[in-house]
């Protein structure tokens, strides 16, 4: 479904601007993404959905970032290390970030109880288990670092990572600086860094599908429930119930058309 732009009033010029934006939209991603009805940074600081991200010579060897996506690539890591905005792979395995006030609906969809350990109760991979028992015995840690630490390659290592973040088991905490090549990103269990965040009640799951369902419908104006379920990460059926609940309410309207139901704000 076509997104409404994400554009604020006045350009974003701060981190701690970036975070007042995330707490406005509630659940966002980094960069525009067609599989994702939400808002995008790139989009609120540039409002413009192309990504332009290397300044190049005129043989096209990269020399830098642009200064926007520079900007954007450097809140990722600042709005997490700061605690300012939950950020990591945990809206459909892309780079987003959700708000603080937002963040225990999405975790109450886990059904977990807000313990950094709870994550054994669940069924992981062996590769999971190591990487998130790693995390649990000590600090935080690069993504650099993880695999000599879990004695595991490194794709395998990375990529149970990016799955325990799509879980929220794991999220961004920052970033490492390194003698050669990139940053690395710095990981941590989320029920332990937004510790405070989830102390207070957890939603049931159906108060949190509707606060969920309620925020992406506002960023996007209109919603399937494929869309929906899509960005928080629920079954279809589910994410289908919670906005035929907003249209009881009044909070929405829907429409059939060509053999499945869209939701309107």
């Amino acid at each position: 479904m076509p997104r409404k732009s994400s554009s604020p009033a006045r350009r974003i010029a701060s981190v701690r601007g970036a975070a007042a934006w995330v707490d406005r939209v509630g659940l966002a991603v980094l960069y525009p993404n067609d599989d994702l009805v939400l808002p995008s940074l790139w989009e609120a600081l540039t409002g413009r959905v192309d990504v332009d991200w290397a300044v190049r010579e005129d043989g096209g060897r990269f020399v830098d970032f642009t200064p926007d996506f520079a900007r954007v690539w450097r809140w990722k890591d600042e709005l997490p290390e700061q605690r300012l905005v939950c950020a990591g792979k945990h809206l459909g395995g892309r780079a987003s970030l959700v708000s603080l006030r937002l963040l225990p609906a999405l975790y109450a969809l886990t059904g977990r109880s807000g313990r950094p350990e709870d994550f054994r109760e669940e069924e992981l991979s062996p590769v999971e288990r190591d990487v998130a028992e790693a995390l649990l015995a000590g600090d935080p840690i690069s993504s650099a670092d993880l695999p000599d630490l879990v004695g595991h390659e490194r794709k395998r290592a990375r990529a149970a990572a990016d799955r325990l973040q799509r879980r929220l088991v794991l999220t961004a905490a920052g970033r490492e600086e390194r003698e050669r090549g990139w940053p690395a990103v710095v990981l941590d269990l989320l029920a332990r860094r937004y510790r405070p965040s989830l102390r207070r009640r957890l939603p049931q799951a159906e108060e949190a599908l509707a606060e969920l369902a309620a925020t992406v419908l506002r960023s996007a104006g209109e919603v399937s429930a494929a869309d929906l379920a899509a960005a928080i990460g629920c079954r279809r059926h589910d994410a289908a119930a919670a906005l035929d609940r907003l249209a009881l309410d009044g909070q929405a309207r829907h429409r059939d058309e060509e053999g499945f139901r869209v939701w309107s704000f």
